[in-house]
């Protein structure tokens, strides 16, 4: 009996080990995926003042004018932080053009426009998918900012979106794809791949508990 229990006990020890060797696998290789990501791309947040269909149709018009803007002065940029710094330098420019674009539509709101690290969910842009988690990005509030979100990928340019087809630009792709491994970019590109969907959900999972936890601190 006694040899019985040590057997047990020493099996449960192992299967504790285990499980507790696979969570940590589990965990290191999502913080390394979502690393390079977060690495990797700038993105851009546009906020609406509120939902109403007039407020929601602005919030398209702002996001069109800085997105412009922005391959304007990015043509020639080839990384993140290239562009980030471009932004950070045309910052006033961003705010004004925004303004801007309130004012010769009618309405008396003010804009605010940051860069910064915020929290995205899962989005999906044609064929390719960001899990959710902390990004950097352009984050532009249009007066009380209450209104529905509209998020793209200012760097790589995944924000130009060919509407009546849903196809991202090839040069964007690569652009990304030159920048990740193999893997990272399969994670995002190939969602009908069972494996590798398996793979994004799991990020999906280890992010949501980080952004749950980071929201209740």
């Amino acid at each position: 009996m006694n040899n019985f229990i040590k057997k047990s006990k020493f099996f449960i020890l192992l299967f504790f080990l285990l499980c507790l060797y696979i969570f940590i696998s589990a965990y290191s290789y999502v913080n390394l995926i979502s690393s390079d990501l977060r690495d990797n791309v700038f993105r851009l947040h546009v906020i609406a003042n509120s939902n109403s269909e007039e407020d929601q149709n602005l919030k398209y018009v702002v996001r069109d004018n800085l997105i412009q803007y922005m391959n304007s002065i990015c043509d020639n940029v080839s990384s993140k932080e290239e562009a980030i710094q471009m932004v950070s330098t045309h910052l006033t420019d961003f705010t004004n053009i925004a303004n801007k674009t309130i004012q010769e539509n009618g309405f008396s709101y003010n804009a605010d426009v940051e860069i910064g690290n915020f929290s995205f969910p899962t989005k999906t842009y044609a064929d390719i998918s960001f899990p959710s988690g902390y990004y950097d990005a352009l984050k532009v509030k249009i007066g009380k900012a209450e209104g529905q979100n509209w998020w793209c990928v200012l760097y790589p340019s995944l924000c130009f979106v060919d509407v009546t087809s849903g196809i991202l630009p090839e040069e964007s792709k690569e652009e990304l794809e030159g920048n990740l491994t193999s893997e990272e970019y399969q994670l995002i590109s190939e969602n009908s791949n069972p494996t590798i969907n398996f793979k994004f959900k799991l990020i999906e999972f280890f992010m949501q508990k980080n952004l749950i936890t980071a929201k209740n601190k």
